[in-house]
């Protein structure tokens, strides 16, 4: 099932349909904001882990929930791949004006592809961007880093 959906957001994305209910979308009776994406680097080695973190505040008058998504997008790829695939997400609950900061771990898995010419999984260098969001049309961050 996680194939079939990333094929149908990749063909929305590139054929620019917009879906009524865009993946991980949901409604809230408070609001939240992202802020301070930080990277741990700005360049990491394939056997290397990058951290991201991001500051998530309950900027409403009620106590909340947010799915804080993580998305990674490869701007170099030699092969057709989505245009955004998620890689991680986290649910955080938090009191009006509370804050928490939510960590992501990002490896050489979760910027590999299935290559069926050579039938392996492969991390391939080059410039990749994280986009976080509250779901998959609603991006609030980005930042990029380079896997050497």
């Amino acid at each position: 099932m996680k194939m079939e959906s990333m094929l149908v957001t990749n063909i929305l994305k590139k054929n620019n349909i917009q879906p009524l209910f865009p993946f991980g979308f949901g409604l809230s009776y408070t609001t939240f904001k992202y802020n301070d994406l930080k990277l741990s680097s700005k360049e990491i080695a394939k056997n290397d882990k990058l951290t991201v973190t991001i500051n998530v505040k309950n900027t409403g008058k009620v106590k909340g929930s947010e799915v804080v998504q993580l998305y990674v997008r490869d701007l170099e790829s030699s092969i057709d791949r989505p245009v955004k695939e998620l890689k991680g997400f986290k649910k955080v609950s938090l009191n009006p004006g509370e804050e928490r900061i939510v960590e992501f771990p990002i490896d050489q898995k979760a910027l590999s592809f299935f290559d069926p010419k050579t039938k392996e999984w492969i991390a391939e260098y080059g410039e990749f961007e994280i986009l976080i969001g509250s779901s998959s049309q609603d991006i609030q961050l980005k930042e990029k880093f380079t896997l050497k």
